[in-house]
């Protein structure tokens, strides 16, 4: 049974996700036509003739009603005002709130900053319906604003590489639905995926080829943060960095030979944290690759690490043994405590998983939750910002119900205090790529992760699980306009499997069968890098059907 939804039926109704803060609806409704006029008011900047530009070609791909030139220059129906600029670099907790007046006759937008007038542009896009009278937005007064301030997306780069177009594409999908955060995850056993000037046999022994160049890693960033987006990397260390000793083995606490991983799991190779040369690279490296991305934060990964190379490996138990350090956890701790420095030596706070939280992890550090929400509210007693992934891992196939019912606020979280919970900073879906291609991966992402925003945008009380179906359908189909191809992939790939342009024996199987949940894949067959992803499995969309009473809801 659902949590009951104390949400008045007015702001159920309307059909956006996330759902705002407040909502008043009003009587009739504002007509988009050829007239349609817009105009900026106020405080502008490149930022934001950007943004009504992109505002204006998604209606118009929606409509098919010409709006580019035509909407500058006829009469303003659709002003925005802006109060100032937003900072340089965007910060956590920033105003994101805006003000979206719709009636019969004219809409007007105000925000404090660009910001807040860009998730403006995305709700009143998300308004506009089909009537009887063509299209039209609802008359509706809305003053939103995000319930967490850290709404993020990762997605994993080091299994299977994705292009640029498809991470711009995917930024896009956040712009809509008002995910503010892109957690970057470049590096991992199976690829270093950034071009480095200072060690170039990172990419050109550990990458095969697979690697964004400086030039491609500063693009994104600016397409990021045209659309509200701030860009955090994670470069994951001591573990999960066999691609990295492929050209560079004298970091590595093993005796090698060493190369990129061709297949998934929880492996041996480790950073060898008692080198004080591997900490004179990282320092090199991380000034380097700092310095591509603006943002505050720097994840270090810090997950997974068996300790077998350590174990054995005399010289580092020697050292462990002269140094106090009673187990691996302690080694760890120390290669974390080192790299802290150095990465607030280059002016950035440092972000890891779960594993770097000791009590002696230094408070500024913001630990991301894989473990669960007992592993949080550990954090956040501690007296370090944090985040949650627990739930959220979009990469199981799960329903979006099981991801939109999962709260940061939930669990031993609720029984913080104020000032506790306060360092809960949101949470983020992850989108690991053991088997995901830039082909299917749009369709792992979404429309799922739209539940995910809307869980860490809307207030706590929004868990109408029914109506959350009924919305996620409707956006699901508009994300499309945004060019993501998390429906279109399907035909695409059953096409090639058949051979046919209309291979219709296997569009039945596709329409009722999913993808495995959880783990349940990598029980069945043994993947690698090389697997094809090609198969029915891959094609198919996560699609369920829920009945409530005679009607048919749409279900991922």
């Amino acid at each position: 049974m659902n949590p009951p939804t104390v949400r008045g039926q007015a702001e159920a109704e309307l059909q956006v996700m996330p759902l705002p803060a407040h909502s008043a609806p009003g009587e009739g409704q504002f007509l988009i036509d050829g007239s349609f006029g817009i105009a900026l008011e106020g405080y502008t900047e490149p930022r934001l003739v950007l943004g009504e530009q992109r505002f204006l070609d998604t209606l118009s791909r929606e409509t098919g009603i010409p709006l580019g030139r035509e909407a500058r220059s006829n009469k303003a129906s659709f002003v925005i005002k802006t109060a100032a600029a937003s900072d340089p670099v965007e910060k956590l907790r920033e105003d994101e709130s805006y003000r979206l007046e719709i009636s019969v006759t004219h809409v007007e937008l105000s925000a404090a900053n660009p910001l807040g007038v860009l998730h403006g542009l995305q709700t009143f896009l998300q308004l506009v319906r089909t009537t009887p009278q063509g299209f039209s937005v609802p008359v509706v007064t809305i003053d939103d604003q995000p319930r967490f301030p850290w709404r993020g997306l990762m997605i994993d780069v080091g299994r299977h590489f994705m292009p640029v177009e498809v991470i711009e594409r995917n930024l896009d999908g956040m712009e809509a639905v008002k995910l503010n955060v892109f957690h970057w995850h470049l590096s991992d056993d199976q690829g270093f995926r950034v071009e480095s000037k200072k060690f170039p046999l990172l990419q050109e022994k550990g990458s095969g080829g697979l690697f964004y160049t400086q030039k491609q890693i500063g693009e994104v960033v600016q397409y990021a943060r045209e659309r509200g987006i701030r860009v955090v990397p994670e470069f994951d260390m001591p573990c999960h960095t066999t691609a990295w000793f492929a050209g560079y083995p004298q970091l590595a606490s093993g005796t090698g030979p060493y190369q990129s991983a061709n297949h998934w799991g929880i492996l041996d190779p480790a950073m060898d944290p008692t080198r004080e040369s591997t900490f004179v690279f990282l320092d090199q490296l991380l000034g380097e690759m700092t310095a591509l991305f603006p943002d505050a934060y720097f994840h270090v990964g810090g997950d997974e690490c068996d300790g077998k190379e350590w174990d054995a490996n005399p010289r580092i138990q020697a050292f462990m043994h002269d140094h106090g350090l009673k187990d691996d956890a302690a080694l760890q701790l120390y290669f974390s405590e080192r790299v802290e420095k150095l990465v607030r030596a280059h002016h950035k706070i440092m972000e890891g998983w779960d594993e770097v939280l000791e009590p002696d992890t230094p408070t500024d550090v913001v630990i991301h939750s894989w473990r669960g929400e007992k592993a949080l509210a550990v954090a956040a007693r501690q007296g370090n910002s944090t985040l949650l992934s627990t739930g959220y891992y979009i990469d199981l196939n799960q329903s979006a119900a099981q991801h939109y019912l999962v709260d940061p606020m939930s669990g031993d979280a609720a029984q913080l205090s104020s000032e506790q919970q306060a360092r809960i900073l949101g949470g983020e879906a992850t989108m690991w790529s053991e088997y995901a291609t830039p082909e299917i991966v749009d369709s792992r992402i979404w429309p799922r992760t739209a539940a995910i925003a809307e869980r860490l945008w809307s207030p706590q009380q929004v868990r109408d699980v029914d109506s959350m179906y009924q919305r996620l359908g409707i956006v699901s189909q508009k994300l499309q306009y945004y060019g993501l191809q998390h429906r279109s992939f399907t035909d695409i790939m059953l096409e090639r499997m058949s051979g046919e342009t209309d291979p219709e024996p296997l569009k039945v199987p596709a329409a009722v069968v999913q993808p495995p949940e959880g783990y349940e894949r990598e029980e069945l067959k043994e993947y690698d890098t090389s697997s094809p992803l090609n198969r029915l499995v891959d094609a198919v969309r996560l699609l369920r059907v829920r009945r409530r009473g005679s009607s048919a809801i749409w279900q991922s």
